[in-house]
This record gives C-alpha cells, sequence and structure tokens, in this order.
C-alpha cells in the first residue's frame, strides 16, 4: 500500500495523478494486474476521465458547481462544504485500473484525477496494487 500527497490550489479543480501511479508500479516492480486509487477525505474525488482537453474538466467542474451551488440555502451543514460532501459522493472515492508490462491501461485519452471540491489543501490518495511481479 502507498500514498500520494496532493496539494490542491484551488476550492475545485481536477489533478491528474496518473503519472503518480505509475511511479509506484515501477517502484514495486509490479508487472500485471489492477489497482485501486482511493481517497479517505469525505470531499474530494477519484475518477478517470480525458486528459487531452482541459475544457473537459472546466466544463465537469464547472456543472457540478452548477448543479451544487455552495452557497444552497437549504443546507445546514456549519462548515459550508455540503457541496463538496455530495460533489464527492456523486463522482466517488476511488477507481480501480489494470495494468500489463507496468503500465495503466487507461485509454489513449484518459487520466486519474483527484477531485478536489474544498481545497486548497493537502490530500492523500492510497494505492494498492493487486498484481504480479515481474519475473527475473
Amino acid at each position: 500500500m502507498h500514498k500520494i500527497k496532493v496539494r490542491s490550489s484551488e476550492r475545485e479543480e481536477m489533478i491528474d495523478i496518473s503519472a503518480d501511479v505509475e511511479k509506484i508500479l515501477g517502484a514495486e516492480d509490479a508487472w500485471d494486474g489492477v489497482c485501486v486509487v482511493f481517497t479517505q477525505h469525505t470531499t474530494c474525488g477519484i475518477t478517470v476521465n480525458e486528459n487531452a482537453d482541459p475544457d473537459v474538466q472546466s466544463d465537469m467542474l464547472g456543472f457540478l458547481k452548477r448543479l451544487i451551488p455552495q452557497d444552497e440555502p437549504h443546507f445546514k451543514h456549519g462548515e459550508k462544504n455540503s457541496d463538496a460532501h455530495i460533489k464527492s459522493s456523486l463522482v466517488g472515492c476511488s477507481v480501480t485500473v489494470p495494468f500489463e508490462n507496468g503500465k495503466l491501461l487507461l485509454g489513449r485519452w484518459q487520466a486519474i484525477y483527484m477531485c478536489e471540491f474544498d481545497g486548497p489543501r493537502e490530500r492523500k490518495v492510497i494505492v494498492s496494487i493487486l498484481g504480479k511481479a515481474r519475473t527475473k
């Protein structure tokens, strides 16, 4: 089990952590299997989505912001981050990604994103590798 520290700089943003996950696969000499990428936080999420056009992240965050505004008058939670909790639940807290030959089997335009909904802050992402090591 490994931990990645991710520092967000805005209240809401999507941060590509694919390279960090692949570094862990390389350091572990992991060859074939799956890795689970999980966050323990309740106001951020983990997703796989397009990495070619940054407008996709902007569109996703913008739609979630319009769908679930921070200042919704019916929210009762005193920390004023109920929107972040809801967005986290919608996006989810983990993804499972297969890997082969030590490389994530993401599609050509895919990346793993940590989705910040209540930043800026430092987050921990846990990566668990299930698979076999390279035979030498």
